[in-house]
């Protein structure tokens, strides 16, 4: 199988946050193999950058090209380039390869030390826009290539078409330091405009953020994306590892780039504990009582899942047949709704809660919890507030938080009597989907009988 390449040709960051270290886990995350020519070694962590040692021009190059020589590359992401001639010296070499080229110009780290010096703005706008495919400067960045003020859309417009006129076949001016509730990037290529768009995610994680995007475009140009493509995906991308970004150290947290491997691992582990779960399920006789008419559903949320596309569960849900419980269909993604709702509330507060069931209201299991010592709480569905009860979807969030708030913390079960409608409900809580089940079982075991 070939694998895609890409290269590197960046500052290291020792807190591992931005520069090479984020450069190469983006292009693992995204299925590439990343080689790294290393321009600059810095003493940096969270907060500060402390030193910076340049490597010589001409171990800079010599990395490249024995990188190229042996390996070869279909992609290239630069990152800082502190000097001169550094950026003559890379520019050089990369003029003999004929790959997508993507520039990031750093100037300044998230701490704010200076990352370009001033000699060395002019031989970058003259020796690496002309080679670039894609270049990603940030408002302030543009504002320094273009010397103009960059404050809204219009500007950055304004300062991607002026960059491009500098020689760079395309261009994305960031929107991350624009302030407004919405992060819009302006990429401009072959003299048309596209405005991408994402939620402002409130956190002060984001060490990392440019390195990540600029790496990803590189990443999908390698995979053999057009432009547009690949900056739209690197978007999503680098969106969700800001979302799931660490909180680390005592200043800006890095952005998560391995957030979009994890999650698919962890929703490959969940599906396979709720089949596991529902397996379980499926070979006890007698047990078909406690579906209630509404059927069950039982669902497992992956770590720091915050929707439901991050809970499995089972479409269609779980029906008595012949008193027995049987799945109908098998578990997947987005496969719950209410039951789901319930283990993110719970997830959202003990990180070690993320599976849950419901069953029939029966006074009996309610009993036999207590005396096996499981912790128990409930709400009064009569008493949701109109507001809540207005937005589809909210009532189980409310009514099971309002029952974890009532105990202090995050109980094994949650019950409700029903309201006008509304059937009475027991939902049982656990560590995982087979954990849940496992509740279950222990439960109908100490009420003593199936039917």
């Amino acid at each position: 199988m070939r694998i895609p390449r890409a290269l590197t040709i960046a500052g290291s960051d020792s807190g591992g946050g931005a520069g090479i270290q984020a450069d190469l886990k983006t292009f693992a995350a995204l299925g590439v193999h990343g080689m790294s020519a290393i321009t600059s070694i810095t003493a940096q962590n969270t907060y500060a950058v402390t030193r910076v040692v340049d490597l010589d021009p001409d171990m800079v190059v010599e990395q490249i090209r024995v990188c190229l020589e042996d390996i070869g590359v279909d992609a290239i992401k630069t990152g800082m380039l502190h000097t001169r001639e550094i950026i003559e010296a890379v520019a050089g070499e990369l003029r003999k390869v004929r790959v997508p080229k993507v520039v990031d110009p750093v100037m300044v780290a998230k701490s704010g030390a200076p990352l370009l010096r001033d000699d060395a703005i002019r031989s970058l706008v003259e020796e690496m826009l002309p080679l670039a495919n894609v270049v990603t400067p940030n408002a302030r960045e543009a504002e320094r290539l273009t010397g103009k003020r960059v404050a809204d859309l219009e500007d950055q417009k304004r300062a991607a078409r002026e960059i491009a006129s500098m020689g760079a076949k395309a261009v994305v001016v960031k929107g991350g330091h624009i302030d407004g509730p919405v992060v819009r990037d302006v990429l401009y290529v072959d003299g048309e405009f596209h405005v991408l768009e994402a939620e402002r995610i409130s956190t002060k994680n984001t060490h990392g953020t440019g390195c990540t995007f600029a790496s990803a475009i590189a990443a999908y140009l390698a995979h053999g994306f057009t432009t547009v493509e690949a900056v739209r995906h690197a978007k999503e991308f680098v969106t969700d590892a800001i979302r799931y970004g660490l909180d680390l150290g005592r200043g800006p947290g890095p952005v998560n780039p391995t957030w979009s491997v994890l999650r698919r691992a962890w929703l490959f582990e969940a599906v396979e504990r709720v089949r596991a779960a529902v397996e379980e399920l499926d070979r006890v006789d007698g047990i078909g009582w406690v579906c209630p008419e509404s059927m069950i559903n039982l669902a497992e949320v992956i770590p720091y899942g915050s929707d439901r596309s991050d809970v499995v569960g089972i479409p269609g849900r779980i029906v008595n047949v012949g008193g027995k419980l049987k799945a109908s269909s098998c578990p997947k993604p987005g496969g719950s709704r209410h039951v789901a709702s319930a283990v993110l509330v719970a997830h959202s507060l003990d990180r070690r809660v993320r599976a849950a069931m419901n069953v029939r209201y029966d006074e009996r299991i309610l009993l036999a919890a207590r005396d096996l010592g499981l912790t128990v709480s409930s709400y009064d569905r009569s008493k949701e507030p109109p507001e809540i009860k207005s937005v589809e979807g909210m009532s189980i969030r409310w009514g099971v938080g309002e029952a974890f708030n009532r105990a202090g913390k995050v109980t094994d079960i949650v019950y409700h009597l029903g309201d006008l409608g509304k059937e009475p409900m027991i939902t049982i809580f656990g560590e995982d989907a087979v954990d849940v089940v496992k509740k279950l079982l222990r439960i109908l075991n100490k009420v003593g009988q199936f039917g």
